[in-house]
């Protein structure tokens, strides 16, 4: 893992971050999880939610927490399966609250590139797990990497529209100045929280919020594969 598999305008933006201390630890860590371990995502995936929404590109970060551990699942987008990977409960009940928020019709794939390719930048806190162990790398250095990443769009002058489902996420909103950003908040989708997440029309909002920024809103509508 290094970071030059960023984006330049990732690089340029967490420069400081690549000669601090934790990250040559994580950079450590995860060289010999991966030598004695089986690692999800793989590693050419891990840094996707920076290559889909280049710096400069962001509209909208969706932050998520772990990537899912199951085989095949998870490949550097938040909530997002590749295509041909069933659909996991969360992101099946975020489809079920599109199609009541905006009418969108539930695609037969979990594939989230299309949303991506727009700028929403899709981020887990943590970006890397073990095989079939949830929560396995937490406290390793990613959830600084990811708070950095947070603050460096804080920063920037042109606005984000944050999305922060559940309480863990919503921690988060200490990071970011609401005066200036829109700060989206909801239940998460997981089934233990969906019945609180049903109803708060999340995708409508962050539309609402990018026409009100003068930004052309997302086409959440996701193709079938």
């Amino acid at each position: 893992m290094s970071p030059d598999q960023l984006p330049e305008s990732w690089q340029a933006a967490l420069a400081d971050e690549f000669a601090r201390p934790y990250f040559h630890k994580l950079q450590e860590f995860l060289e010999q999880e991966r030598a004695e371990h089986k690692v999800f995502p793989p590693e050419a995936d891990v840094f996707n939610a920076y290559r889909y929404a280049p710096f400069e590109e962001v509209k909208v970060l969706l932050l998520g927490q772990d990537p899912y551990h199951d085989d095949g699942q998870a490949h550097g987008l938040c909530f997002s399966v590749r295509p041909g990977v069933k659909p996991p409960p969360s992101l099946m009940n975020m489809f079920k609250e599109l199609k009541a928020d905006l009418g969108c019709k539930v695609p037969n794939n979990g594939d989230l590139v299309p949303w991506a390719e727009q700028g929403i930048m899709l981020l887990n806190a943590v970006l890397t797990v073990r095989a079939h162990e949830a929560n396995s790398h937490k406290g390793k250095g990613w959830e600084t990497f990811t708070d950095a990443t947070i603050k460096a769009l804080n920063e920037r002058e042109d606005p984000v529209v944050f999305v922060l489902w559940g309480a863990y996420a919503r921690k988060k909103g200490q990071l970011i100045d609401a005066s200036k950003h829109p700060v989206l908040t909801a239940a998460h989708p997981s089934p233990l929280s969906a019945r609180k997440f049903f109803g708060s029309r999340p995708f409508s909002a962050v539309n609402r919020e990018l026409e009100r920024l003068g930004k052309a809103p997302i086409d959440w509508q996701l193709p079938d594969l």
